[in-house]
């Protein structure tokens, strides 16, 4: 049974990058573990666009009993962003102003709101020094917006499937999934519970692209040769559109795919080189080579723009999804580079096999 998550309420304006302001806002937390006496042992975990803050459910390779991060000996933190319908300050949360929920009036939010709801909270926790934070694809986003604008805060960053910028292709994926949406006539309709269903779901769909491989669907979704209609590929998009309408909102999900688009570490700082050079932690970069949404030219870029940072790339034929499928062999490369520094993180291809739709168990997707 899922854990509810711990609620920590400011009842303080809070700014927002776009110039408006947050009367009061409301973060939804999950910590592991115990904090260390000497304050040494935190490790943060920043979650994905449709991510929740409860990181041993999502990431469960890599957090929990007996895993990496276990909280029998770290204080594991991971904090639901603003935007989001999953407890922290988002559309679905009451507008002081009206009585009524903000709805399609929320506020522009970007990565750097996002950190600076991490950063209250941080010092809520009393949380002086971060041994490791993590994160993937716009999870990673924030993880390196904050290594650079606390650099003393951080030991090691972990940034998996992520960039610095994000890319007119990745905002074009965005934007024709709000187009998705916004063509969906009910989407304003106040008292229709199913308001913005099918907007959502053909969204979701489009996303399921870019979050995949062509060799992913070849394997996992082809049919036989004498079939007219009624494609395996075909039902699979319509099952993970009805999934995330059953668990995500619609209005969050604009929020935060904006959000997305915002992500720009260089903006106002003279351009990207020169912000991540401000980066001290000691950083691993990890890409997935089959990943079209973040491909790794992004990766490389953070990489070369980090003093010191190890950069590495996984073989997966699970594309973007890799970050959070992969975790065995995500688990080795970061534990290698958190217990062995002096070693070079090598994501090695893993051994030849010829992969058949058998041995291909296809992630939901649903977990981020």
């Amino acid at each position: 049974m899922a854990e509810s998550p711990k609620l920590w309420k400011r009842s303080q304006a809070f700014h927002l990058e776009c110039g408006t302001t947050l009367p009061e806002i409301e973060i939804a937390y999950h910590t592991y573990g115990q904090l260390s006496p000497a304050g040494d042992n935190v490790v943060w975990v920043c979650h994905a666009l449709t991510g929740n803050s409860e990181a041993a459910d999502w990431w469960d390779g890599l957090v929990g009993v007996g895993k990496l991060f276990d909280p029998e000996n770290y204080f594991i933190v991971c904090a639901n962003i603003l935007g989001s319908c999953y407890g922290s300050t988002g559309p679905l949360s009451i507008n002081p102003a009206t009585g009524k929920a903000y709805g399609h009036s929320f506020p522009l939010i970007t990565v750097r709101d996002m950190v600076a709801a991490h950063e209250l909270l941080r010092e809520e926790l009393g949380i002086q020094k971060i041994h490791v934070a993590l994160g993937g694809s716009m999870g990673g986003q924030q993880v390196l917006e904050w290594g650079i604008q606390k650099p003393d805060l951080f030991e090691h960053l972990v940034l998996l499937a992520t960039n610095a910028q994000h890319s007119p292709w990745g905002i074009a994926f965005n934007e024709s999934q709000r187009m998705a949406i916004y063509a969906d006539s009910t989407l304003l309709e106040v008292n229709n519970p199913e308001a913005g269903k099918k907007g959502l779901e053909t969204a979701r769909s489009i996303a399921m692209l870019s979050y995949r491989s062509y060799d992913t669907y070849q394997l996992s979704q082809t049919d036989d040769a004498d079939k007219l209609e009624d494609f395996r590929a075909s039902s699979y998009q319509r099952y993970q559109g009805l999934k995330l309408w059953r668990r995500f909102n619609v209005f969050s999900y604009l929020t935060l795919s904006r959000a997305m688009d915002s992500h720009n570490v260089g903006r106002g700082r003279g351009g990207v080189e020169k912000a991540l050079h401000a980066v001290k932690a000691k950083t691993l970069v990890i890409g997935i080579a089959t990943d079209i949404l973040f491909p790794i030219r992004e990766q490389e870029e953070i990489a070369k723009g980090i003093p010191g940072a190890q950069y590495t790339v996984l073989e997966s034929i699970f594309g973007h999804d890799g970050f959070l499928v992969e975790f065995q062999r995500i688990e080795s490369l970061i534990r290698l580079f958190l217990f062995s520094p002096e070693a070079k993180v090598d994501a090695s291809p893993r051994p030849s096999q010829a992969w058949t739709v058998s041995n291909v168990a296809l992630p939901g997707s649903e977990k981020f």
